[in-house]
């Protein structure tokens, strides 16, 4: 057996035993284990100042340290982005032949067709950087990181819808139920920062609201994690994180008095019962209490330079937006955070390709492209690693009147996505499909692989970080995955 996960499986069973015995631990030592915890939180008898991972991890020298995941939500047009072909503009309105066509999973709406219709790309493609890497000229500023990125034409799901396809690569089910990617880290990691969660997701939608996918909890869920490993999502109106102000009449002292009665009566309930989720409200407690005073100050733009707001675009300052989600995600990185999840719907254009899509990518190419660079200015970009992409990409063929197709439906059998810093191969491209963007012709990269990648960038063993449940250890890659040793500087 490979020694990190002997060692791992070994970490595992001396925690179930603790739960076997934890009444007897209770009453033999001085110190519960939610008071270890607390003291952990508090900084009390430990130089350390972050949330602590597992003893055995990181399993070798990470190569990131932290990650953003700028996730587009709805499936980004791979055809119209990322994957420029000739042969499409001149056999445009043409069937996609059947040899290329073979027998791909479609989603209801096209599987049924009769007819085929070549779509080729909305708008022209142009070379970025000394690269010289091709993207569409919809994507300025993310095609002026041409030599910062590593674009992968590559990728392939066996997903065609898009909740099961987002559940996929959040953790490694179509089904809901496992720890998403970033429970994953946090378990394994922990983070550097002590007065924020390891673990932050964000929401946002075009404007015109055309994307109908809903944003469900357990893309950035703990599953069968303890559930202090869930994200914290920060809300789009009101207060980012509900109950962080305290009530009329009642100052920070009192609350500071408050939360240590409730500490003394949760840590004699956690020595009568076990339940590590009483672990987990003491713990989370105290970190809402710190986020009274970082939050605030995590939000004040005040001091952010005019030039770097201007980057991200007018609707920097507008909350709820990606832009501004993009720039509280770099300075959720610059205190510490590990992953940070910013989910954008808007990408679905079954019928208004022509229109929306260009709005779309108004509205995320300046904040993708902002936020990379500042990570870069700052020194951060080289620890950091940034994700873009979405849950498929979309067909060749166009959707709608075969004469006059205005959309493109479901597909991923092929697509793109993107990353930057980390120690990922900047300047490069990954993978290549045929001269319909259909088939992919080499270094196909599945979901469970880019997940393997991603564990190996942050210096874990994708096959040794694991959680028993249910009789059975599970892992984010499930039981596939390779590292894609082309991706990595």
């Amino acid at each position: 057996m490979n020694p990190v996960m002997h060692s791992t499986m070994l970490h595992d069973l001396q925690l179930n035993q603790q739960r076997v015995t934890r009444r007897q631990l209770f009453g033999s030592a001085a110190q519960g284990i939610g008071g270890i915890a607390l003291a952990a939180l508090l900084g009390e008898g430990s130089a350390h100042a972050g949330q602590i991972g597992l003893p055995t991890l990181p399993h070798f020298a990470p190569k990131a340290k932290r990650v953003v995941c700028l996730w587009q939500g709805g499936g980004p047009s791979h055809v119209d982005l990322f994957d420029p072909k000739p042969v499409l503009q001149k056999m445009a309105g043409q069937n996609i032949p059947d040899s290329v066509r073979g027998a791909t999973r479609l989603s209801t709406m096209s599987s049924g067709y009769k007819k085929w219709p070549i779509t080729p790309a909305i708008k022209p493609f142009k070379r970025y950087g000394q690269c010289g890497t091709e993207m569409s000229t919809m994507l300025p500023h993310i095609g002026a990181l041409a030599d910062d990125i590593c674009l992968v034409r590559s990728m392939n799901t066996e997903a065609v819808n898009h909740a099961p396809g987002v559940t996929f690569f959040m953790t490694g089910a179509q089904v809901p139920g496992r720890p998403s990617m970033g429970a994953w880290l946090s378990y394994g990691l922990g983070c550097d920062a002590d007065d924020l969660p390891a673990f932050v997701a964000m929401t946002s939608s075009d404007k015109g609201k055309t994307c109908g996918q809903l944003f469900y909890d357990y893309y950035w869920g703990s599953g069968f994690l303890p559930s202090r490993y869930q994200g914290v999502r920060f809300r789009n109106v009101g207060d980012p994180v509900p109950y962080l102000r305290n009530p009329a009449g009642m100052s920070r002292e009192q609350r500071r008095a408050l939360l240590d009665d409730i500490r003394l009566m949760n840590e004699a309930h956690l020595q009568d019962y076990g339940d590590p989720e009483i672990e987990t409200r003491i713990t989370q407690f105290e970190m809402a209490y710190k986020m009274q005073a970082s939050v605030p100050d995590l939000l004040d733009f005040s001091k952010e330079p005019k030039h770097v707001l201007d980057r991200y675009g007018p609707d920097v300052l507008t909350k709820g937006t990606f832009a501004n989600n993009c720039l509280i995600a770099r300075r959720l990185i610059e205190r510490g955070v590990r992953f940070v999840q910013c989910m954008h719907a808007g990408w679905d254009q079954h019928g208004n390709l022509f229109t929306q899509l260009e709005e779309q990518c108004r509205d995320t190419d300046a904040p993708s492209a902002a936020l990379v660079a500042d990570l870069k200015e700052r020194g951060l970009l080289q620890d950091t690693l940034v994700i873009w992409g979405g849950e498929f990409g979309r067909t060749p063929f166009g959707q709608g009147d075969p004469a006059k197709p205005n959309g493109r439906d479901h597909f991923g059998r092929a697509y793109s996505m993107w990353l930057a810093g980390g120690g990922v191969k900047g300047g490069s491209v990954l993978g290549a499909t045929d001269d319909f963007a259909w088939n992919i012709v080499n270094d196909p990269v599945h979901i469970h692989d880019m997940q393997a990648t991603l564990m190996h960038l942050c210096g874990i063993n994708h096959e040794a970080l694991t959680y028993r449940y249910q009789g059975r250890q599970f892992r984010l890659t499930d039981v596939h995955g390779h590292v894609m040793k082309k991706m990595i500087a």
